[in-house]
């Protein structure tokens, strides 16, 4: 299965606590943090409620 890389490039400032759960549930801590994960649906629904806030990118494998 394919990884995505995510980045968080905003600060979760001023954001709703929805918004806030999903970026610490994606497993960022701080601005420019960057994780791996899987590419699923379930991490592709919790990166579009929060589009603003993070870069993805496809890493091929």
């Amino acid at each position: 299965m394919s990884k995505i890389q995510i980045k968080l490039v905003r600060s979760v400032i001023g954001t709703t606590p929805n918004q806030r759960k999903n970026v610490e549930a994606l497993g960022l801590k701080k601005r420019e943090s960057v994780v791996v994960k899987e590419d699923n649906a379930q991490i592709r629904g919790m990166i579009n409620k929060v589009s603003h806030l993070v870069e993805v990118t496809e890493i091929a494998e």
